[in-house]
């Protein structure tokens, strides 16, 4: 028996020192040897504290409204949003009016019309915000042979893994905010190469990028490019910030409503499992055992 208990024991040490091991490696950045294969990203996104963030998080409008500036001034110019309808833009704060009055800047195609032809108009709120190119082939021939994204769901389908064990720490923080965290990253992570290294003609040194150290956007955010209305910082940092903001709500629009269901669903099961508790000892309690 204190052999069996002595093993026990050892195994649980070796067990302890091994996950102890492997949380210390996970904290370390990665290194990269010249001979080894790298493992993208170079650098793991940025932890960014975001209003969102939580089980209890929420958008910030303001944050919200300035991210959409960011995006239609600069952003958009390349990437489309076809999942998203000008509708929506009514939940970021702003009213009827203003919804139609944003939606007719943009021109989209309709038709056919009594004639079978197709025709361009004004867009109206029910319509989707277009696409700058008329097709993928047109978005790779303006951009350096690659077809810049859409935009609807980039927050949630550029999420990058986290290793061992810190995934498994996640599970009780909620953590879901690893698109928006890489895409700050992206926006801000725009470094000189280092020496030796050599960036092809058209390509741009990022190590944050998820699949290769180059790519071919070139820096999209400068320093004073866009003027805010509420007196914000107009610095590249804040810009990434707004517009991964806003590029999360656009992926998971309802994030809040799904939060507060999901907080009452977990009172809802906490209550019932108190009821049955209760229930068996009732039940149970005048029974012999």
């Amino acid at each position: 028996m204190k052999k069996l208990v002595a093993s026990i024991l050892s195994l649980a040490v070796v067990a302890g020192l091994g996950t102890a091991v492997l949380a210390e490696e996970a904290a370390k950045p990665a290194e990269h040897h010249e001979a080894a294969t790298p493992h993208y990203p170079l650098k793991e996104p940025k932890e960014v504290d975001w209003s969102f963030a939580g089980p209890f998080g929420t958008y910030d409008k303001g944050q919200l409204q300035r991210g959409l500036k960011v995006y239609t001034e600069v952003c958009a110019a390349c990437h489309s949003m076809k999942l998203v309808p000008f509708r929506t833009l009514g939940e970021l704060g702003y009213s009827d009016a203003q919804v139609k009055a944003f939606a007719a800047n943009y021109e989209v195609q309709d038709g056919p019309n009594a004639s079978g032809d197709m025709y361009t108009r004004k867009a109206v709120p029910s319509d989707y915000f277009p696409s700058p190119f008329a097709n993928a082939e047109a978005a790779a021939a303006s951009n350096n042979g690659a077809a810049p994204p859409d935009f609807s769901l980039i927050a949630k389908a550029r999420e990058v893994e986290r290793g061992f064990p810190r995934f498994v720490f996640d599970i009780f923080t909620q953590y879901q905010e690893g698109g928006p965290d890489y895409i700050y990253s992206l926006l801000t992570g725009y470094e000189e190469p280092p020496a030796g290294f050599q960036v092809p003609q058209g390509a741009h040194y990022n190590p944050y990028f998820h699949a290769a150290a180059v790519f071919a956007m070139p820096k999209p955010l400068s320093d004073g490019q866009v003027t805010y209305d509420d007196g914000s910082p107009a610095t590249v940092d804040q810009y990434a910030k707004d517009v991964s903001s806003f590029l999360m709500w656009a992926a998971e629009p309802h994030l809040v409503e799904r939060k507060h269901t999901g907080f009452m669903v977990m009172i809802f099961l906490l209550i019932f499992s108190v009821l049955i508790y209760l229930t068996k000892r009732s039940v149970y309690a005048n029974k012999e055992h």
